[in-house]
C-alpha cells in the first residue's frame, strides 16, 4: 500500500463535513449572479464605460467585453449547409527528459479533412518534427517543455493553413484550446515573440483564403463573463485589485449558461486582456458559448473566432451548425467527432516512443556519436517488478 488511507478519508471527512455551509454561500452568489446577468443584459453602453474605468485602474484585466447582443441571449441552432468542407488538427508531444539517454523533442500533428455532403470519406494525415541537441535548449542549457507546447500550438496551425488550399467553400478550420498563443513569455521571450508573429501571420492568411476559424475549449475554466460581472458590482477603489475582492467566487461562466438550450449559443464577446495589443483588427479575438449537450444535460464549451468570424452572422452560424453537428456524431460524449479523430491521429504512444528512440540511438551510434545510459533514478524506475507511477 502506498498511500494512507486513513490520513486520507480524515481530510475527506473533514472536507465533506465543511461543505454544507459552503454551499449555501455558493447558491447565494449563483443567485446574485444570474440577477445580474438578467438585470444588465442591455446596459451594453453602461458596461463598456465601466470596464474601460476597469482597465484604467488594471490592465492585465481579462474578462468578456460587451459587444451588440445582450448578456443574456440565447441563439437557436441554425440549419446544417448542405457542403461544407472542415478542417481540424490537432498536437501532441514528447517533451525533453534529462532523465533519459537521448535529448529530443517531437511534435506530432494530426489533421482530418471532411467535404461535408460530397459522400467522399474523410482525408487524413500525421506530420512528425523532430528536434534534438541545441534545437530543443533553453537559457543555462536546459531543456524547455513549454517550448516545445508552443512549438506544437504553432504546428497545429501551420497545418490548417497548408491543408485549405484548393478546398471547397464553405471552409472551417477547427482546433482544440485557444486561439491565444500561450507560452514562455517570460523565460524566453524573443522566441515566444517570434511564434507570436508567425501565429499571427497564418490567422491573417486563413483570413485571406476566407476560412472561418475557430479554436473551441472543452469544460471552460476561464471564467470571463462572470468577471465581467465583478467589475460591475465592485467599487471604485476595488477595481485595480479585482482578485482579492471577488464577491462571486465559485460561480462559473459554464454555470451562467447551464440554461442555454441543447444547440443554442450566448451572445459573441470581445476578450479584453493584456495580448490586445497584439490581436488586433481582424485579428482581435472573441468568444461565445454553445451547449453541445441534449436536455437535462448541459455540456458547455467556449468557441474561441477572429474577429473577421466574429462580426460576419453568416460565419458564426456556420460554426454553430457544424460544431453541433460534429458533436453529435459520437453520441453522449458530445465532442466534435473531427477534433477527436484529429487527436487519434496525432497521440504518440508509449511504443511509439521507445521506438523513436531506438532509431535515433542506432543511427547516432552508427555515426560514431556516443549515446549515454538513462540516468540512475531512470533505470531504477525501469526495473522489473517496480509498480509505475500514473
Amino acid at each position: 500500500m502506498s498511500v494512507d488511507f486513513q490520513q486520507v478519508m480524515r481530510k475527506i471527512r473533514e472536507m465533506t463535513g465543511q461543505a454544507a455551509g459552503k454551499q449555501q454561500a455558493l447558491l447565494e452568489r449563483r443567485d446574485l449572479a444570474a440577477q445580474l446577468l438578467t438585470l444588465k443584459a442591455n446596459h451594453l453602453d453602461e458596461l463598456r464605460t465601466r470596464l474601460d474605468q476597469a482597465v484604467s485602474a488594471n490592465p492585465g484585466l481579462r474578462c468578456a467585453s460587451p459587444l451588440q447582443e445582450a448578456l443574456d441571449a440565447s441563439f437557436p441552432l441554425p440549419p446544417m449547409p448542405e457542403q461544407v468542407t472542415l478542417i481540424a488538427a490537432d498536437g501532441s508531444q514528447v517533451n525533453p527528459d534529462r532523465h533519459g539517454s537521448l535529448m529530443y523533442s517531437l511534435v506530432n500533428v494530426g489533421a482530418i479533412i471532411y467535404r461535408h455532403g460530397s459522400g467522399a470519406a474523410p482525408e487524413t494525415s500525421i506530420t512528425s518534427d523532430l528536434k534534438m541537441g541545441e534545437e530543443i535548449l533553453g537559457e543555462g542549457n536546459l531543456p524547455n517543455p513549454e517550448m516545445v507546447a508552443l512549438e506544437r500550438d504553432l504546428a497545429e496551425r501551420r497545418r490548417l493553413l497548408e491543408l485549405v488550399d484548393g478546398q471547397t467553400e464553405p471552409l472551417v478550420a477547427l482546433t482544440d484550446g485557444t486561439l491565444e498563443l500561450w507560452g514562455p513569455k517570460e523565460t524566453r521571450p524573443q522566441a515566444y515573440r517570434q511564434a507570436l508573429e508567425a501565429h499571427l501571420a497564418i490567422l491573417s492568411r486563413l483570413k485571406e483564403k476566407g476560412v472561418t476559424v475557430a479554436g473551441l475549449v472543452d469544460r471552460p475554466t476561464a471564467n470571463l463573463v462572470l468577471t465581467l460581472l465583478e467589475v460591475i458590482i465592485a467599487r471604485e477603489e476595488e477595481l485595480g485589485e479585482l482578485n482579492h475582492h471577488l464577491k462571486l467566487q465559485g460561480v462559473s461562466d459554464r454555470w451562467l449558461f447551464r440554461g442555454l438550450p441543447p444547440g443554442h449559443r450566448s451572445a459573441v464577446f470581445g476578450l479584453q486582456s493584456s495580448s490586445r495589443a497584439h490581436y488586433q483588427g481582424d485579428l482581435s479575438l472573441h468568444f461565445f458559448y454553445i451547449n453541445t449537450g441534449v436536455e437535462g444535460r448541459p455540456s458547455l464549451v467556449r468557441v474561441e473566432v477572429p474577429a473577421w468570424v466574429a462580426q460576419d452572422p453568416s460565419q458564426v452560424e456556420l460554426l454553430q451548425a457544424v460544431i453541433i453537428s460534429q458533436c453529435r456524431i459520437l453520441g453522449d460524449i458530445p465532442y466534435p467527432y473531427l477534433l477527436h479523430r484529429a487527436h487519434e491521429l496525432a497521440v504518440v504512444t508509449q511504443e511509439d516512443k521507445q521506438q523513436v528512440e531506438q532509431m535515433l540511438a542506432y543511427e547516432l551510434r552508427q555515426a560514431g556519436v556516443e549515446v549515454e545510459l538513462p540516468s540512475n533514478k531512470s533505470r531504477l524506475k525501469l526495473m522489473p517488478g517496480r509498480r509505475r507511477k500514473i
